[in-house]
């Protein structure tokens, strides 16, 4: 699939309020500073779509993007950030809990994985809460440029037991790379496959 046009569609802090007109919605989430906008910008061909910042927890709000004028990529605030205060890290979890469990439209939410460290205790947690409440998921790992190719899939290798210690059977799973485009066509043609099942 090719991405021809993609532009901001709105921002929302609840289900209720995201863009009236109802499309297919393709989210993507992971810890703060996992190069969430970087991979968004990337898979859109346009890098001023999302914010990107070396700061992380940035974004703290549901920002969806009209795509192809026909679906919608929705960047959710990053979880686990240590540095906000817990009222701050309460507030993004409703509004990322709303939204994952309220939206009818969810067609597939990405977790976003850095590539270069094992999967942490946080996002196995947050891949869990998934499992429990029937939230169909992907996982994209991230950043496989900053290592080795033999680096990088050791380290997923690894991940991958890690996971399959809870889980019996794996979701499908991405290499990517937003400096080299890597996993580009990989991930798009996915959400193509499965806008074409609907």
């Amino acid at each position: 699939m090719k991405i021809t046009d993609a532009k901001f569609a709105g921002s929302c802090t609840r289900v209720s309020s995201k863009p009236k007109r109802r499309l297919p919605e393709f989210a993507f989430i992971g810890r703060s500073n996992v190069g969430k906008s970087s991979l968004i910008n990337m898979l859109t061909g346009n890098s001023r779509l999302a914010m990107t910042s070396s700061t992380p927890g940035k974004t703290k709000l549901i920002n969806h993007f009209l795509i192809n004028d026909s679906w919608y990529l929705v960047d959710l605030p990053g979880y686990g950030y240590a540095k906000m205060s817990q009222k701050a890290r309460e507030e993004l979890r409703q509004i990322i809990n709303d939204y994952i469990l309220g939206s009818e439209e969810l067609v597939c939410l990405f977790v976003l994985v850095d590539s270069r460290f094992d999967i942490t205790r946080i996002d196995l947690d947050f891949i869990a809460g998934l499992g429990e409440n029937g939230v169909p998921f992907s996982i994209i790992f991230t950043k496989c440029d900053k290592q080795s190719a033999a680096a990088t899939a050791a380290q997923i290798e690894k991940d991958k037991a890690i996971l399959l210690r809870d889980w019996e059977a794996l979701p499908p799973m991405f290499a990517s790379s937003s400096e080299k485009k890597s996993g580009r066509g990989e991930i798009l043609d996915y959400i193509g496959t499965l806008l074409s099942d609907k």
